[in-house]
């Protein structure tokens, strides 16, 4: 189906290594790579972000990276202040819960106002883009594809509610409540495969 490159795209955008930037693209694609680094907990909550640094690693000026460092902060990603420069943003529990609740209540709301003006394209590029998730999950053990996956689906069902300023709000909750999903599941993860491997061989 026309979806199956998606899947590539969503392996290929971040790496640990990072590679020079194309040069039309810039912004973007550290934008990319540093909302990866967070998502993952590679960056973790209160670390800076130095953007001499940034500009090194990337080898690039510091005008991009500053740009992205700008759009991150309107995700809620990072907090940039005055004398500490740019740090990963840290929420309370009562903080994540907000953001999961209010994703539900938008969440219905936009289903309500899609579901009466969907056609069957809708409903089709909709079930294609499941398929391509449940297929992600079987395959690829990267919790970091999963969230991709799933706002594909999800914003495939929002779109003929044609509340583009909504979709925005939503996609920046979405990215949000990911960040703190992917922990959870990698940490879970990790707890499982730490048990099973410390259970005693049967004999």
């Amino acid at each position: 189906m026309i979806y199956e490159h998606e899947l590539k795209d969503m392996e290929t955008a971040t790496q640990k290594k990072s590679a020079p930037i194309p040069r039309q693209s810039l912004s973007a694609a550290v934008v990319e790579r540093l909302r990866e680094k967070i998502l993952s907990g590679e960056l973790r909550e209160g670390e800076q972000l130095r953007q001499d640094a940034i500009a090194n690693e990337f080898q690039i000026s510091r005008i991009p990276v500053r740009e992205a460092l700008s759009h991150l902060a309107a995700e809620g990603l990072i907090t940039i202040y005055a004398n500490r420069g740019a740090v990963v943003s840290a929420l309370s529990p009562d903080e994540i819960m907000q953001l999961f609740e209010t994703r539900a209540v938008l969440e219905c709301y936009m289903l309500r106002c899609a579901i009466p003006n969907m056609k069957i394209e809708d409903f089709q590029r909709a079930e294609d883009i499941l398929k391509l998730y449940e297929e992600s999950l079987e395959k690829d053990s990267e919790v970091k594809s999963w969230g991709r996956w799933n706002w594909s689906f999800h914003s495939a069902l929002y779109a003929a509610a044609s509340r583009p300023v909504m979709l925005s709000f939503l996609k920046t909750l979405n990215i949000n409540c990911d960040r703190y999903t992917r922990l959870h599941l990698i940490f879970t993860r990790d707890l499982h495969y730490g048990s099973t491997s410390r259970r005693p061989a049967s004999t």
